[in-house]
């Protein structure tokens, strides 16, 4: 049975100064420090996850994923240019669980209740890589000790309570493999320590009985291949990963599993598509937009039907074996889409392609 699944990131359900009105409404300084507002937005979305049929949903991500992890790095000063290291990095204390991974946590029983049954979790983590590229100062070491850090907040994120429990850490890399990078040529130190990073995130995970997987926006750059204790791949629709015929050869020699991506998360690609193709120009694409904010265009015409995330489904499945496809959802997060009724709407589709993938 596969099983479906979103990436994490969805549009606010509220006003965005509402919920975020300084870093006090989010981080908490102990365990039950959170604002009421935050705490209870977070619950509810997720429920809304769950009852969408989202069987491994993501916490609900509604803050900037870099901001949210370098937040509580300590050791770092914040420059014109980025971030640079003023002494060791660390991971601030008070602060080691991530505040929506701790709320959930923190209200199982209350989550459980409504949803009537018992819940998995994904914890999304931004990568090392994509992290290190807020350091315009990075040495060769930088990628080791964002690695040890971010394996730091892993562990102390993975809980297991009666009725809920987290079953897969995603490390995000957005940025890997989009540009041609330099530093991670065959034969460079950076290449090694980038590895050497991803591989004691991956194995935290793992030493806690959790899968590890790494989201990708492309797999051009096939370094991911070799990090030992990762289980799961996952890229963009379109990304050559789901088309090549060596990457079945890949899974098996490296014992990995892909999880499907079955729905573009890119809006204004659904608009494009929906209207006839990519020649559709910025400016339609623009008026359609106008149209959805002001009320007089339903955005959910825009989003896939189940039929064609079934068949891509299938496709995979097919191509590579039901045993090397044990997951499904969108390509990505949904926070660029028009509003949160949308982007529930889109995981209640992928969860029925699912469904009927299985039936």
């Amino acid at each position: 049975m596969i099983q479906s699944c979103d990436v994490g990131s969805l549009p606010f359900p509220r006003e965005k100064k509402a919920l975020l009105i300084g870093n006090n409404r989010i981080l908490p300084s102990n365990s039950n420090g959170f604002s009421k507002h935050f705490e209870k937005t977070i619950i509810d979305a997720f429920i809304d996850k769950i009852k969408a049929g989202i069987s491994l949903p993501a916490f609900p991500q509604f803050r900037d994923m870099n901001r949210m992890f370098l937040s509580v790095f300590g050791g770092i000063e914040r420059i014109k240019d980025g971030y640079i290291e003023t002494e060791g990095l660390s991971l601030k204390s008070g602060i080691e669980r991530l505040a929506e991974v701790a709320i959930i946590a923190h209200n199982v029983k209350k989550i459980y209740a409504r949803v009537e049954k018992p819940f998995e979790l994904r914890i999304c983590i931004t990568g090392p890589y994509t992290l290190g590229s807020f350091f315009p100062y990075r040495n060769s070491q930088t990628y080791e000790r964002l690695g040890q850090v971010l394996s730091k907040i892993v562990e102390k994120n993975i809980f297991k309570a009666k009725k809920a429990k987290v079953a897969m850490v995603a490390i995000d890399e957005p940025l890997f493999g989009l540009f041609d990078d330099p530093l991670l040529d065959q034969g460079v130190e950076d290449r090694e320590q980038l590895l050497g990073a991803w591989e004691a995130i991956a194995s935290k995970a793992r030493s806690k009985n959790v899968y590890a997987s790494i989201h990708l926006h492309c797999t051009s750059n096939d370094l991911f291949w070799r990090i030992k204790s990762l289980k799961i791949i996952e890229s963009h629709v379109d990304d050559s990963l789901y088309e090549l015929k060596t990457t079945r050869q890949k899974l098996e020699e490296n014992d990995k599993i892909l999880k499907a991506s079955i729905t573009i998360a890119d809006f204004d690609t659904l608009i494009r598509r929906k209207l006839g193709g990519p020649d559709i120009s910025s400016e339609i694409v623009a008026d359609v937009w106008k149209e959805i904010l002001n009320g007089t265009r339903n955005p959910e015409i825009f989003v896939e039907e189940t039929d064609i995330m079934k068949k891509r489904l299938t496709k995979i499945v097919e191509q590579f074996g039901q045993e090397r496809v044990t997951l499904a959802g969108p390509e990505c997060g949904l926070r660029g889409f028009p509003n949160y009724t949308t982007a529930i709407e889109c995981l209640r589709r992928v969860a029925q392609a699912v469904e009927a993938f299985n039936a």
